[in-house]
């Protein structure tokens, strides 16, 4: 009898020491890689378990971000209702622009969805009076963590560490979510529509609905991502929406392995650290992140869990 690992478990209490064991850079750069990693997966929703190429995902990342910054910053709205409003509002969008983009296949599918998004970043850039055009929105709050105080051995913490615990805390929960999803039997009808869309029609599934919905729950995850960074950041801005960040997280899916549960959290690891690493030392960091990850991708063509995982197997079989 085999006995799967609690790899979210091993996970959520390796990163819950970084503030102990490092610096308060390496809990700034943890809380940036937890983050994108929920960003990461949401949109591996749509690439790996779908089959569904999105070139403007960041559309519903930089909306959740200004749902939940102009709640906090504008209207005093607690922290937990504009964290919620930012999911539900994403996922709002992600069903408007998901009625038209799903009646398209391929590269159409994915153009319009960069239409959209492109769309989203021109209003968040012209529109001053609400989302402070290309200024963007500024001196985003922290939440209020003074309770978290009196826990013990958090009290030593500055507000930013605090915020990393909470951080912690929601996208450890939304990875449980998502895992729940994709291995219920509606996960299991996305991969068969990711395998053969005609083959699943055909059997009687309605392939378009269960599209959208992939495509909604991916927008809100994807919200919900976007407003824990921007309160990480303390500020939004119309970049946040623009087709770089869409490419981005494409290449972090990708770069870890699409298909996998963990392949788009470690790829926005790798990622994240490569960009440190490099910015580091030369000022020319996107010729050599750019070379770096075409050897990486030809040399782990399954993503690097992908890679892992084959060479477990040789292993095992060994």
């Amino acid at each position: 009898m085999t006995h799967r690992i609690p790899w979210i478990l091993i996970v959520f209490l390796a990163a819950l020491c970084v503030p102990w064991l490092g610096s308060r850079f390496y809990t700034f750069l943890a809380t940036d890689i937890a983050i994108l990693a929920l960003f990461a997966m949401s949109l591996n929703l749509l690439l790996g378990y779908t089959g569904l190429v999105s070139f403007g995902h960041a559309a519903y990342f930089g909306i959740g971000a200004y749902t939940c910054a102009i709640l906090m910053q504008t209207a005093g709205v607690p922290f937990v209702f504009s964290f919620a409003a930012a999911g539900l509002v994403a996922g709002f969008f992600a069903l408007v622009f998901g009625v038209f983009c799903v009646r398209l296949t391929k590269i159409y599918f994915a153009m319009l969805t960069l239409a959209f998004a492109q769309i989203t970043w021109a209003i968040c850039f012209k529109w001053n009076d609400v989302t402070g055009g290309e200024q963007g929105f500024s001196g985003v709050p922290l939440p209020d963590l003074s309770l978290m105080a009196a826990i013990p051995g958090l009290g030593g913490f500055r507000p930013p560490e605090r915020f990393y615990f909470v951080v912690l805390a929601l996208v450890a929960l939304s990875f449980v979510v998502l895992r729940r999803i994709v291995e219920s039997p509606f996960g299991r009808m996305l991969t068969v529509i990711r395998e053969n869309p005609e083959r699943a029609e055909f059997i009687g599934l309605h392939v378009r609905r269960y599209e959208l919905a992939a495509f909604v729950l991916a927008g809100l995850f994807a919200g919900l991502a976007g407003a824990l960074f921007g309160i990480f950041n303390r500020g939004v801005f119309p970049d946040l929406l623009y087709w770089t960040k869409s490419a981005e997280v494409l290449i972090m899916t990708l770069l870890g392995g699409m298909g996998s549960f963990w392949g788009p959290a470690v790829g926005a690891l790798v990622l994240t650290l490569l960009n440190q690493q490099i910015t580091a030392y030369t000022q020319y960091w996107p010729l050599v992140l750019g070379s770096v990850l075409i050897v990486l991708l030809f040399v782990f063509p399954g993503g690097i869990v992908g890679a892992l995982s084959a060479a477990a197997r040789r292993l095992r079989r060994a």
